[in-house]
């Protein structure tokens, strides 16, 4: 079955055994805090919160929610907390972990540490995925999160992230739009051009199995079939991306903040790549992209 929206993705995560038991860090901010205790009320996931736990109920209060009877560790360093987080997944006390209140870059730090880290399966990346504005159906955005400036390998394993995940979501074989400021390759002033192409060709000799790989695209040839065909752009994926691979990690975050600040777009954003999917949404996103984002990661894990 594929999967066409986020509210498929929460239902489909209700159908697991048990919930998903969430080690949150460090979880004092009020988005945090609503969107577990929504995925509590929805029986998808129990949170562990980590934190300051005189600040995480202050914050609580105020915005009137209750985290009283829910487990909590106390710890007042937020780097710490983060590490307890991943140590409470390595020694099976929680089946995921949640960025909180906390800078990516932390949680990555933790997470790749090679003693007390989470183990990987080659490169970590980010997936974001959200809702289309014209159909009914999910698109995935990568990488707006981890990866600063990738390689043409590592674009390629950024690739193959996305494309894995789209196969869970029942995509079976997603359409990609490698995207750049023009679909002409034009090198050595646009070096993402030249990269986009070769992936393109890579996608056509069978590099990324089951998927459709086409590049260079702008944004508009890769989700607006009007635009396509007015360029004369007739690939399989042009104007149908399901899959938005970006140059590199400014491109990615800029396109994901106008997703959801001008367009106002819910996005469920995970770290995949490790022994476990990372809730790894951005500070600022609303409760609602926070709370679909433990969906996706429950629903990727199987739990």
């Amino acid at each position: 079955m594929t999967i066409t929206s986020l509210d498929e993705i929460v239902a489909a995560v209700r159908n697991h055994k048990r919930p998903a038991r969430v080690a949150i860090a460090p979880c004092a901010e009020e988005f945090v805090i609503r969107s577990a205790l929504t995925a509590h009320k929805e029986g998808i996931a129990e949170p562990i919160f980590i934190g300051n736990r005189k600040k995480s109920l202050r914050v609580a209060e105020e915005h009137g929610l209750n985290i009283d009877g829910f487990q909590f560790h106390r710890e007042n360093d937020d780097t710490e907390a983060v590490a307890i987080a991943v140590s409470y997944f390595k020694e099976g006390k929680a089946d995921l972990i949640m960025k909180g209140l906390v800078s990516t870059s932390t949680v990555l730090k933790a997470i790749l540490n090679k003693q007390t880290g989470v183990p990987t399966r080659g490169i970590i990346s980010h997936v974001s995925v959200f809702e289309a504005s014209s159909t009914q159906r999910l698109i995935l955005l990568t990488d707006a999160g981890v990866n600063i400036k990738p390689n043409l390998q590592r674009k390629a394993d950024i690739l193959r992230n996305a494309i894995a995940v789209a196969h869970n979501l029942g995509i079976e074989r997603p359409k990609a739009a490698v995207l750049a400021a023009t679909e002409k390759v034009n090198y050595p002033a646009m070096p993402a051009t030249l990269d986009a192409d070769i992936l393109a060709k890579m996608g056509t000799d069978d590099a990324f199995g089951e998927a459709e790989v086409a590049g260079p695209l702008a944004l508009d040839l890769a989700i607006s079939a009007a635009a396509a065909t007015s360029k004369g752009i007739s690939t399989p994926v042009a104007g149908c991306a399901d899959i938005l691979l970006t140059p590199e990690i400014e491109s990615g975050n800029i396109l994901y903040k106008a997703l959801t600040t001008i367009a106002g777009k819910t996005m469920a954003s995970v770290v995949v790549g490790s022994d476990v999917p990372i809730i790894v949404s951005s500070r600022g996103d609303s409760d609602s992209s926070k709370f679909h984002s433990i969906a996706l990661a429950c629903y990727l894990s199987g739990m």
